[in-house]
């Protein structure tokens, strides 16, 4: 199989009657590219950024960014009040998205032992998107939002790249947490952002904050809050996913 990394430099490039049957592009940059004539039956399209900064995804000349962003409501109730902009509204959205990973994880605890810690085509198995869940609180709360020196708790999850963006990863554990630590983790993040929500006022929701990640990008406490909501849906339907391929082996195998 051939691979191209990020020394290859393919922007602007044309491809004629290429086969790209079965390609995967991850971590890539398509925005702008064009597939006229193409072949696209199966097409799978992941892309967690597509509702931001009026993105758009044009098919046969319609905008289907807003048709996916409206499915997926319908598929999640509560994930609409995500982008809730008074603290009552965000207290609101914050509670739906709660309720809806309880019954996810009492889903997961049910499966036979192991599964919460199995991957599914790579991706992080559901222990470690909870774990990503803390860590990514930590970042845009108790880092951007509330301003701690040493805001990480050990048994978060960080994406390799964070390193790169100037994240000690040496403040997260090397070792496999049983679950129960990592649900204890878990529940003490959760009422964090529920402890912040009770409290916040909407001139702190308006405050501005340093983006974590590119100090030079303004944010606000809002959009930070915005920023861990999505987190936790866009999560959530990776976790459901791969629950669902991971109840469909145990079926197999029975």
């Amino acid at each position: 199989m051939v691979t191209f990394g990020s020394s290859d430099e393919l922007e602007g490039a044309q491809f004629t009657e290429v086969n790209l049957r079965r390609a995967q592009f991850i971590g890539c940059d398509l925005s702008g590219a064009v597939l006229r004539g193409a072949d696209v039956s199966g097409l799978e399209i992941e892309s967690p950024w597509l509702f931001e900064g009026g993105a758009t995804l044009v098919v046969n000349g319609v905008d289907v960014a807003p048709l996916v962003d409206a499915e997926l409501d319908r598929r999640f109730p509560g994930r609409e009040q995500r982008r809730a902009t008074d603290p009552a509204g965000l207290r609101a959205a914050w509670d739906a998205v709660q309720a809806t990973w309880a019954a996810t994880i009492a889903r997961a605890a049910a499966l036979p032992e192991g599964s919460i810690d199995e991957s599914v085509d790579g991706e992080w198995s559901f222990a470690q998107t909870l774990r990503h869940l803390v860590m990514a609180t930590d970042v845009w709360l108790g880092r951007a939002v509330l301003r701690l020196e040493q805001p990480f708790h050990p048994l978060g999850q960080a994406d390799a790249s964070a390193g790169d963006w100037g994240l000690d990863l040496s403040v997260f554990t090397s070792r496999t947490p049983s679950f129960a630590e990592v649900l204890e983790a878990r529940a003490d993040r959760v009422a964090m952002v529920r402890d912040h929500l009770a409290s916040v006022s909407s001139d702190e929701l308006a405050a501005q904050r340093r983006n974590p990640w590119f100090p030079d990008r303004p944010e606000t406490v809002l959009s930070c809050l915005h920023t861990i909501l999505e987190e936790e849906w866009e999560h959530h339907r990776y976790a459901v996913r791969d629950l669902d391929a991971l109840a469909a082996r145990t079926a197999a195998g029975s």
